[in-house]
């Protein structure tokens, strides 16, 4: 629903990172992987983040900064490379099921003070997909 209805009519720009891929390439269940993989292949306008020296540098220190503040669990780094590659890139929105970790109010005002604190002042939501889905 949320791919056809908002990502495939282009109604947002759709961004992921290698942080995803590697996260699906994890998948133990090769159906379910293989099907992931490939709403790459059907939804050809999702733009992947290339992240590389400085802008590497940057999303590195985040990533720690979240997980030594505790606003990320330790045991969950690829949420924390979420919210810094979201962070760097000047992402509006970052999307997740994830409510326990990511898209809930309380981690997204904490996430917020420290990127002030380390300079990062462009404001993005985390937010559900539902949150963003919108009918004409």
């Amino acid at each position: 629903m949320f791919f056809d209805d908002v990502v495939a009519k282009d109604k947002i720009d759709t961004y992921i990172s290698n942080v995803v891929i590697d996260e699906i390439n994890k998948t133990e269940d090769k159906n379910r992987r293989d099907t992931l993989l490939g709403t790459f292949d059907k939804y050809m306008n999702i733009k992947t983040l290339i992240a590389e020296n400085e802008i590497l540098d940057g999303i590195a220190s985040l990533w720690e900064s979240y997980i030594n503040k505790g606003i990320i669990p330790q045991k969950k780094t690829a949420d924390s490379f979420h919210v810094a590659y979201s962070t760097v890139f000047q992402m509006d929105i970052l999307l997740s099921w994830n409510f326990q970790h990511l898209a809930n109010i309380n981690k997204e005002q904490k996430i917020m003070l420290l990127n002030r604190t380390l300079g990062y002042n462009y404001p993005f939501r985390m937010a559900n997909p539902l949150e963003v889905y919108f009918e004409e």
